[in-house]
């Protein structure tokens, strides 16, 4: 495969678009509850089975209401999402794992040492962190959904199906 070099920032920018999509890609953060879930979602409803999406996070957490509620907003449903680590992966064959946060980006390319599998880092903010009013929580996971959904279609080079 024609892939960017572990660590490389070319992933991400219209370099994605002369490369060879990868076949399947992992997405990863700290606890597997809000980032990489969405992240997993939004690959799955554009790709659906051209590319294999998982997610995993370095500790399992509990999944986050408000991360289920701005998904829902857009017609994708977390509710049944269980979180999960990189211990609980059946397969770890993947192309390319996609990580969302300092501590996911080490677990990765510790997780990585021997494998040939390129590693790209996407710094998401935790919005979690947030504070304010529910308008105001809801407006920080809404940016970080809409950021993962611009650059994940930056990277799988998503196309939108022609219209008839």
């Amino acid at each position: 495969m024609n892939f960017a070099a572990k660590g490389s920032s070319e992933w991400g920018t219209g370099a994605a678009m002369a490369r060879v999509r990868p076949q399947s890609v992992l997405f990863a953060c700290s606890f597997n509850a809000i980032r990489s879930p969405m992240a997993e979602a939004i690959a799955k409803h554009l790709f659906g089975r051209e590319v294999y999406i998982a997610s995993a996070g370095v500790r399992a957490g509990e999944m986050d209401g408000f991360a289920i509620a701005v998904m829902d907003e857009i017609g994708l449903d977390l509710t049944k999402f269980r979180p999960h680590t990189f211990e609980d992966l059946e397969d770890t064959g993947f192309d390319m794992i996609v990580t969302l946060s300092p501590e996911a980006h080490h677990r990765a390319l510790e997780f990585t040492r021997t494998m040939a599998i390129d590693v790209v880092y996407w710094p998401t903010i935790d919005p979690s962190a947030a504070q304010g009013t529910r308008e105001t929580m809801l407006d920080a996971y809404r940016a970080v959904r809409d950021s993962l959904s611009v650059r994940i279609k930056e990277l799988l080079a998503w196309q939108p199906p022609p219209s008839f």
